[in-house]
């Protein structure tokens, strides 16, 4: 019996809509997925699972089913059940629906009905730099930047790449060694990290990433982790941190190692700042990889897809003095990454972890 069967059933008009509920959650949580999708089209709605990066459906709820489901949702997240027209945020303790941790909930209209999201965060606790399986490699650059007392690294890569994850292992490898004063700015605190001083953005309330790390400089932290740079201030303040003797972690949208230094050059007046503070640039994406079970041919335990978790795909890049010195001749042609990600994805391929449809998937090319 596939999911999408097992979990039509509670849908046929004889299962409470809190009931319903719990068992979605349930069995993602069970199936690993980081989020539960539930999109109205007319008075149907569609239920996806995001299982390892990629959109599963999962489930079809009835109308009337449908309409229980997402009022019982906003009562629990404390969000107003009447609204359907304009986007809520709220989240739902971890007991009202036997979940292993706390749901994060999203609304939005859209021109078919409303869609809500349901992002699950991971009970597991924060991953060890070991268990993030990178290349020896990449891991050994990220242990020496660690290790040291001042610096900037920047993760770059799209949405959804394990940037977030990488960041965490990172702050958990800080704070095991227990002697630095550790905080951080995010959007939102996705898991707590023992040891570190988190902090979260309110935008709605006038604190940026920006304003909030220029503040939190203020509080003698040794470490800083900004979860993204998004704007000329917040570049500025990163870069003049590391400078001044602090260790700075951050992520910025960039296609590549080499684009990381163009967007920095673009946002940062102070371009000779850029080469004396960045250490470390580490470009990511997620692969999945090929399930073990059934060797990628779909099973009950990778829900038919024929994959089962995910592996990093990384590149990276040292900036040496002569990095420095291409960066302050604006000579970003030659900075490339070794190995590069069509590079790293040859490995894993040979090594029979992937498949070349999955790495054409995320690199959209065949490497």
């Amino acid at each position: 019996m596939t999911m999408k069967q097992q979990e039509s059933e509670p849908a046929g008009g004889q299962t409470s809509a809190p009931e319903i509920l719990e068992r979605l959650v349930q069995q993602a949580e069970r199936a690993g997925a980081s989020d539960i999708h539930l999109h109205k089209h007319g008075s149907a709605a569609a239920v996806a699972f995001r299982l390892d990066g990629v959109m599963t459906p999962t489930a079809e709820l009835p109308g009337e089913v449908a309409d229980r489901v997402f009022g019982r949702i906003k009562f629990l997240a404390k969000l107003k059940t009447y609204q359907e027209s304009l986007p809520q945020d709220g989240r739902i303790d971890q007991a009202a629906v036997g979940a292993r941790s706390d749901i994060r909930v999203a609304t939005y209209p859209t021109v078919t009905g409303e869609k809500i999201v349901l992002r699950l965060f991971n009970a597991a606790g924060v991953r060890t730099l070991a268990e993030l399986e990178l290349p020896a490699e990449a891991r050994a650059e990220l242990d020496r930047f660690l290790a040291q007392t001042a610096g900037l690294l920047l993760l770059t890569g799209p949405a959804g790449s394990g940037k977030t994850t990488t960041i965490y292992a990172c702050l958990r490898a800080l704070a095991e060694g227990g002697s630095r004063h550790i905080i951080t700015v995010e959007d939102p605190a996705e898991q707590i990290v023992p040891g570190v001083m988190q902090t979260e953005v309110n935008e709605a309330r006038g604190l940026d990433f920006a304003k909030a790390a220029r503040h939190l400089l203020r509080q003698d932290p040794q470490v800083l982790v900004i979860g993204e740079v998004r704007d000329e201030e917040t570049a500025n303040i990163a870069v003049r941190a590391a400078l001044t003797g602090h260790l700075v972690i951050s992520t910025l949208h960039a296609g590549s190692c080499k684009g990381v230094f163009e967007r920095l050059w673009a946002l940062c007046a102070d371009h000779s700042a850029i080469g004396a503070a960045l250490e470390l640039v580490l470009n990511q994406r997620l692969l999945r990889r090929r399930c073990g079970e059934c060797s990628g041919k779909g099973c009950p335990s990778c829900l038919g897809t024929g994959y089962r978790g995910r592996l990093p795909l990384v590149e990276w890049l040292r900036v040496t003095d002569a990095i420095r010195h291409r960066i302050g001749a604006h000579n970003f042609d030659s900075l490339a990454a070794r190995p590069t990600l069509a590079e790293s994805a040859r490995g894993l391929l040979q090594a029979g972890l992937t498949t070349e449809a999955e790495v054409g998937r995320v690199l959209g090319f065949a490497p």
